[in-house]
């Protein structure tokens, strides 16, 4: 029966993808601030929402590996995606780029770059977050901040106005423990946060969205369990930024992938 079930949430990771498996939308948290989170970017298809991302450099944006689609844009400086641009900006993707050791979500690795058709401009309403400075181990308990413009329940649609909620750093070994229910290993260089044992977390639709703490983006919105976001159940994963430091650095100088 562990094998069946095992299979059955492989199959789910697999084949449900932005719909309902992966990412998500926030949770029990509340309206971002005005002016607050300039760093977020809705990444776009056929300009209509799907993930999560964020501003790391004047021309690229971070988010999901997952959320790879072939007609991407990204808007930015806006909290609210239904009200027309206003201030906000649309940028075309010239260039995706994934890591190279992505296959699929289940495996790990789920992290991508978007290079933007021309740089951003700065300015009070679009900025960048930083990143971590090397590979360092995110602290159990650790007070963090996730956003996005998901659902606020399991199957609802999108929300327009940009959601933040508060979560904690959860031990890994806790986290595995948790996943051990469902019959599933987590991937290598995740973080967890959140979904556990809280009701707080991300759903479907925050995919790509950052995990912020102390400031800084840490973790890129992966995956929950099948889409499931009535928490709490299992802890959310998040791809930890810091693994992949070299390889972004590396895309950004090359300007390519």
């Amino acid at each position: 029966m562990h094998t069946i079930n095992k299979l059955l949430l492989t199959v789910l990771l697999t084949y449900l993808g932005h719909s309902v498996a992966f990412g998500g939308q926030i949770i029990n948290g509340k309206k971002a601030k005005r002016n607050s989170l300039q760093y977020m970017a809705s990444v776009q298809n056929n300009e209509k929402h799907i993930c999560g991302g964020f501003l790391i450099t004047p021309d690229f944006v971070l988010t999901a590996a997952h959320c790879n689609k072939s007609n991407l844009s990204v808007v930015l400086g806006t909290h609210n995606i239904k009200m027309g641009l206003g201030k906000a900006v649309r940028y075309n993707v010239e260039r995706k780029c994934k890591s190279n050791s992505y296959e699929n979500v289940k495996d790990g690795s789920d992290i991508m770059l978007l290079k933007l058709s021309r740089k951003v401009k700065l300015s009070k309403s679009v900025k960048k977050v930083r990143l971590p400075t090397k590979d360092k181990v995110l602290k159990p308990n650790t007070k963090c901040l996730a956003a996005g413009w998901g659902t606020t329940t399991t199957d609802r649609p999108f929300v327009d106005e940009l959601q933040v909620v508060d979560v904690e750093a959860i031990d890994l070994k806790v986290c595995q423990k948790q996943w051990d229910h469902v019959d599933f290993n987590l991937p290598p260089n995740v973080i967890c946060a959140g979904g556990y044992p809280t009701n707080k977390g991300t759903c479907q639709g925050d995919s790509g969205g950052p995990l912020v703490c102390n400031g800084e983006a840490v973790g890129i919105v992966s995956f929950n369990m099948n889409g499931n976001c009535a928490y709490p159940n299992v802890p959310n994963v998040y791809t930890q930024i810091s693994k992949y430091l070299p390889w972004i650095k590396e895309v950004i100088n090359k300007q390519s992938c």
